[in-house]
């Protein structure tokens, strides 16, 4: 290296201070220009120092002494300012750094090992109107504090298992922080499904985010682990045995009850309405509390927290009763008292419900809205039951069936040897028991086994009563087929007023089905009945009353009475003229029939004037196409046909015919009517073979359809034998 006056010596000293760091005391014999060369242990040493950056290092680079008094050295130090410490400080704060570091890493370790602290996932607020009944929620308390319990609410829709659970969830959630609290909506898989991701996301279980994982798994896993803490979990509405022990879609997956854990930290509550699942899910009998309607006390402290203070006890306490003290029918009458603000009271609502069967359904199917019940529960007690029955007609009909006979009988005591079907068909008593069984499990009855008698929850009997059995259509024939022997044993029972007119419309829709079916005297004897009834309790000009007089005037007519139809069937037109008005379809209908039977009397110019009036109005009205247009045109061909007018009756029955099939099927009743009519047409016309041909295509689908027994398929066949002869 070339060195001259202008020269610049850089020394770097990378976290270092060259002017301090590299010093050493002077030895006493050596100046300033004296080499570092001699060994310090042999030298003695003064008090000064030397330093070997400022004293040696342009001597140690062999630069000249002329040149090394005008020679500069610039020091560079790793700091921005001048620190005679700065190795010591630079490695103090590379050790500061790594221990932040280090402490940084074990930190997120400690995150990772350490779970959340316990919370509750109750997805309903706690309710204020809560009233505690008596000592259940002491016994959930004294079951669920056992290890491994597992506990079932049991009891009828409506009945409060939810609200219990609910508050008992939320005092488990008070009382003790360290418990975890989950809540299961159990009412389908998918829910189930979404309750354990909830779950999972709430414990913030690592893989829970893998699209691979089985969260089933991993939240049975965490449950069973007793380090993760102690747990109540609340299944509620688990109703469906199939959810948790059906067969799943995916063969590779477990029954979902297989995920339910058995931990000593854990605790499993049910709310169910089935009681075969509920002690499936429990394990014993011991563990299951069933929920019963209140204690009247109970019932009116509930209303009076949903009302207010209420004025009239006695009033209370009637509408209670009622209301058979279930809270679901308390919390919706208060719901309805206070929608309609001034214009009803516990007294108005009270009296409403006592009118009639009819204000009773409308007011039980008044849905008021709950916060805390689930999205997709009904807040109207009808529905609510209307479900169980769904289900249990889906998994065994005759158990339906038996619920729908028993609602037509006292429900306190409703006797079993008049409900075994042995008596009225050829089944055996085993699969009656099975039936009884069923109902029990979903607590819809209670059995008395040393009298041989069955009871039914009071508000339960009356929904069944009305939707048991339908009406006479063709599309409900199957069912009205297999309840039509019950219904039978009905007509010879006298209810009390409070069901009577369930029994009416029963006695209504089996004399419908027994009439389309040509059992003309079972159907007179329903149908007379019911319009009794009905006359009685609604009034003569009542619309049911009126459907009951027409229709038991059909009856009467198609048994040749005709006198005795037409004074019906004049009285139902009159008042249907002076109620609805003339252009009214009831009233058209009441016209249509009276002309039925004048064409039957052989006053076929009255009958044509009603025909005709009645089919221009409805082609008007409801278009040429419609059912009952195509029944008035069809009557106005019968009318043509016993004039001798086959050329109009035949145009209209084959327009009749083509429209019914295309819009009714060509296996419909109706259908099968029109072909007959167009063969009895053709045959009058001379075309003979036309009219055998027609004729035994309809006999052949009345025999299959109608059945071989009924009136309109032995009239057939009679036709055929005779024709072919």
């Amino acid at each position: 290296m070339s060195i001259d006056k202008s020269s610049i010596i850089f020394v770097f000293g990378l976290g270092s201070n060259p002017d301090t760091t590299w010093r050493a005391k002077r030895p006493a014999e050596m100046g300033l220009a004296a080499t570092a060369d001699a060994p310090k242990d042999t030298t003695p040493e003064t008090n000064q120092f030397v330093n070997w950056v400022s004293d040696f290092l342009l001597h140690d680079l062999h630069v000249p002494p002329a040149i090394r008094r005008e020679g500069r050295i610039f020091y560079y130090n790793y700091d921005s300012y001048w620190q005679r410490d700065a190795l010591h400080t630079r490695l103090e704060l590379l050790g500061k750094g790594l221990l932040k570091h280090i402490r940084g890493i074990r930190i997120t370790e400690a995150r990772l090992e350490t779970p959340p602290p316990s919370s509750a996932t109750i997805p309903f607020s706690r309710d204020p109107d809560f009233v505690n009944r008596g000592d259940i929620l002491d016994q959930i308390d004294q079951r669920c504090s056992k290890p491994a319990a597992r506990v079932a609410l049991v009891g009828l829709g409506g009945i409060g298992k939810s609200q219990l659970a609910i508050e008992f969830a939320h005092r488990i959630a008070a009382r003790h922080q360290d418990t975890w609290v989950f809540w299961v909506h159990a009412g389908t898989q998918a829910r189930v499904d979404e309750g354990f991701r909830a779950i999972a996301d709430a414990a913030e279980l690592p893989g829970r985010n893998d699209s691979k994982a089985n969260i089933l798994q991993l939240v049975y896993g965490w449950l069973s682990n007793e380090r993760n803490g102690k747990w109540v979990m609340v299944l509620d509405s688990a109703d469906d045995r199939d959810v948790f022990f059906g067969a799943d879609s995916n063969p590779e997956r477990r029954p979902l009850a297989a995920y339910l854990p058995q931990s000593p930290n854990g605790c499993l509550l049910v709310t169910t309405r089935n009681k075969d699942l509920a002690f499936r899910l429990t394990g014993k009998r011991q563990n299951m509390i069933e929920i019963r309607p209140m204690a009247q006390i109970d019932a009116l402290a509930l209303l009076e927290k949903k009302l207010g203070s209420l004025s009239d006890t006695d009033i209370a306490v009637d509408l209670v009763r009622a209301l058979d003290l279930v809270p679901l029918t308390i919390s919706q009458a208060a719901a309805y008292i206070q929608r309609m603000s001034l214009r009803s009271s516990p007294e108005k609502y009270l009296d409403e419900f006592r009118k009639s069967e009819r204000n009773r359904r409308k007011l039980l199917q008044y849905d008021g809205g709950d916060l805390r019940r689930d999205g997709g529960a009904s807040n109207a007690i009808l529905t609510t039951w209307q479900i169980s029955f769904d289900h249990i007609r889906s998994k065994r009909p005759s158990a339906a069936n038996l619920l729908s006979l028993m609602s037509f009988f006292d429900r306190q005591g409703i006797p079993g040897w008049v409900l075994n079907p042995s008596r009225i068909a050829q089944d055996g008593d085993v699969s009656f028991e099975d039936d009884v069984a069923m109902l029990r499990d979903y607590c819809l009855i209670t059995a008395d086994e040393t009298e041989d008698k069955f009871k039914m929850h009071g508000l339960q009997y009356i929904e069944r009563m009305a939707a048991s059995f339908p009406t006479g259509q063709f599309e409900n024939w199957a069912i009205c087929r297999t309840l039509f022997a019950y219904a039978r044993v009905a007509l010879d029972y006298q209810p009390s007023e409070n069901t009577v007119e369930s029994w009416a419309i029963l006695l209504y829709n089996g004399g419908w089905y027994a009439w389309s079916q040509g059992r003309y005297e079972d159907a007179q004897q329903m149908l007379d009945k019911a319009r009794k009834v009905r006359k009685r309790r609604l009034g003569k000009d009542d619309v049911a009353t009126l459907s009951s007089t027409s229709l038991l005037a059909a009856v009467l007519r198609d048994k040749g009475l005709w006198k005795e139809a037409e004074k019906l069937e004049v009285q139902v037109m009159e008042t249907s003229k002076t109620k609805f008005g003339a252009d009214h379809p009831d009233t058209l209908t009441s016209m249509n029939n009276l002309a039925s039977t004048y064409r039957n009397q052989g006053r076929w110019d009255e009958a044509e004037k009603l025909d005709v009036q009645v089919m221009e109005i409805r082609k008007a009205k409801l278009g040429a196409n419609h059912p009952n247009t195509l029944t008035s045109m069809a009557n106005l061909a019968s009318t043509f046909w016993k004039q001798g007018r086959w050329e109009e009756a035949e145009k209209l029955e084959v327009q009749v015919m083509e429209t019914r099939k295309a819009k009714l099927g060509a296996d419909h009743p109706d259908t099968l009517t029109s072909m007959a009519n167009l063969a009895f047409t053709w045959n009058s016309q001379g075309r003979h073979e036309d009219a055998l041909a027609l004729m035994q295509a309809c006999v052949e689908v009345r025999q299959r359809v109608l059945g071989p027994e009924h009136p309109d398929t032995l009239s057939s066949l009679a036709t055929v034998s005779k024709w072919s002869s």
